[in-house]
């Protein structure tokens, strides 16, 4: 033991690594349907691993905040711009008012009991579910020119306040939102997302939009096809069913069908759809057969991104039944994504730039479709990592540049600088796809390894003070912590309702996604059986990272 003690103390990245390792391993382990959580863990974890006496330098915590900024940003940039440009501003309006009341709470409670600017900003990262305040409070605090005494007792209650108040900021939030809500402001949840669903997505853009695609080789045997064009045979069948090769005999030569190609007797045809269709139509054909060589024609399963103007604003069925009869007849549209987020596939729904939509049919004709409608957004392993590190530079000396209004130093700070470089860099993507390639994979580590190495060096350098902290403000730090948390949201639900008059389910959505709360996103969901609260918490998530940020920089100098 003394030598596991001894070089961890020797080696502290040991210390951290160990502290991520055992954050990620606690906090994906579930409890019934409680999980800690990472980002709680990790904290917890460098709490209790730095009790040893570790001491990381600061330079290591602001370049893993920085990445985790530039990554959050990166992500919700697409999402955040749009909203402020388009019919999604009053959810951005609405985003920002949440922000305040829990701002504004957290804010009145420190000064009532007395806290200093570390405390009242660790109770609003915690109470608001958060970790992006506590990240840039800590940051502020670094550039503050605070006596190193004074600053190392600062950075010691950050971590106090947030580990005593964010666990009732995820439970309270979830359970509030998803089963006291409804029953409060008097709708079934279930039932009112089932009817949104029915007006906005309920009307499925047939069953290519929503089947398994599958090919079959058949022999023709229905004489009353005999004689049809593929394009009068394919209507027949409500185009759910596509003829995309045929050939006259078993040894005969494969011909690529048209629209004008004329089916023969006891031809034998490779017919497309989705699996349901092949199989109700099946008897409409005749006998299917083994046929490899007719079936072996080159399929993709494509990820394209909208970037063309023209189709922009237009409603997804308009995009399915001008693109996907031709140029590109018998591509298949298997999912809809926007900011990362599934979105209900429907005809109502409109196409905006940036959103990704994921279509499968031969290789040649999904071709067609992205080069009319966007950017083919194939899997790479590489990102561009000279992108993002002058995106982080850039932000970081736009947040670093001080100026003095009355004598008072202002400054955003490197943090804020480097989400807003991120939500400039991801819109810059999402509308020129021809640089600044990320991928998803890359995000995620980006984030999630960001996130928690920060965290993990707040809990190893904050672990001796800690105990002291709990000590002297456990009790009173967690009802003012739920406090931060109620607050907000009884005010986001009687704006929402009663001045917004948000669709419920948007509402509750949105809610959460100004409180960036994921668990309650998932309570909502499995509440209401649907995937429309998902519509309002991507906008609210978005504003809520760049708004939290620059509302901290208030808290911080308020004390």
């Amino acid at each position: 033991m003394n030598y596991f003690v001894g070089t961890l103390q020797k080696y502290p990245e040991i210390a951290l690594f160990l502290t991520i390792g055992i954050g990620f391993w606690i906090g994906n382990l579930k409890l019934g349907k409680f999980n800690l959580g990472v980002v709680t863990s990790t904290l917890l974890a460098g709490l209790l691993v730095g009790q040893i006496g570790i001491k990381l330098p600061a330079v290591m915590q602001s370049t893993f905040f920085a990445m985790f900024l530039f990554s959050v940003g990166y992500a919700v940039g697409p999402q955040f711009i749009r909203a402020l440009k388009s019919d999604g501003l009053p959810q951005v309006v609405f985003a920002i008012l949440i922000c305040l009341a829990g701002t504004v709470t957290a804010i009145v409670l420190g000064k009532l009991l007395g806290y200093n600017a570390a405390l009242t900003a660790g109770l609003l990262s915690g109470g608001y579910t958060n970790s992006t305040v506590l990240g840039v409070a800590a940051d502020l605090m670094n550039q503050s020119g605070l006596q190193p005494d004074e600053l190392k007792a600062a950075l010691a209650l950050l971590p106090v306040a947030y580990a005593v108040t964010y666990p009732f900021g995820t439970i309270g939030s979830a359970f509030m939102l998803a089963n006291i809500a409804p029953k409060v402001l008097g709708f079934d949840l279930v039932k009112v997302c089932q009817d949104y669903e029915r007006e906005h997505g309920g009307n499925k853009i047939g069953t290519t939009a929503y089947r398994e695609f599958s090919a079959r080789a058949v022999k023709l045997a229905n004489t009353g096809l005999v004689g049809k064009t593929v394009e009068d045979v394919e209507k027949m069948f409500h185009n759910e069913i596509f003829i995309r090769r045929m050939r006259t005999s078993a040894e005969g030569p494969i011909v690529d069908c048209k629209r004008d190609t004329v089916l023969t007797e006891g031809a034998i045809l490779a017919v497309s759809g989705g699996l349901s269709a092949l199989l109700a139509y099946a008897d409409e054909f005749g006998p299917e057969l083994k046929d490899v060589p007719l079936l072996d024609f080159s399929t993709e399963l494509l990820d394209l991104v909208v970037t063309n103007k023209a189709y922009a604003g237009k409603t997804l069925g308009e995009l399915i039944h001008t693109l996907f009869g031709e140029p590109g007849r018998g591509v298949f549209l298997t999912k809809f994504t926007r900011s990362d987020v599934a979105m209900a596939m429907g005809e109502q729904v409109k196409v905006q730039r940036g959103d990704v939509l994921t279509i499968l049919g031969a290789k040649a004709d999904v071709a067609k479709i992205a080069k009319v409608l966007g950017y083919a957004d194939r899997p790479v392993e590489g990102s561009d990592m000279a992108f993002m590190a002058f995106g982080i530079v850039f932000g970081s000396l736009i947040g670093a540049f001080t100026i003095r209004i009355g004598g008072i130093p202002l400054s955003l700070g490197t943090a804020v600088g480097a989400i807003v470089a991120g939500i400039i860099c991801g819109y810059l993507r999402s509308t020129m796809r021809t640089f600044g390639h990320i991928p998803g994979p890359a995000i995620w580590v980006f984030n999630n390894v960001g996130l928690n190495g920060f965290i993990a060096c707040i809990g190893l350098n904050a672990a001796l003070g800690f105990v002291g902290g709990i000590q002297n403000y456990g009790l009173t730090l967690f009802l003012a912590g739920t406090l931060v948390t109620l607050v907000p949201i009884i005010v986001g639900l009687l704006l929402g309702h009663f001045v917004f008059k948000f669709h419920p389910g948007i509402m509750l959505g949105a809610v959460a996604g100004a409180r960036s709360t994921t668990a309650a996103l998932g309570a909502l969901q499995e509440a209401s059986k649907s995937n429309v609260p998902v519509v309002g918490y991507a906008t609210g998530y978005a504003v809520s990272r760049l708004v939290m940020a620059l509302l901290t920089i208030v808290v911080v100098n308020a004390f």
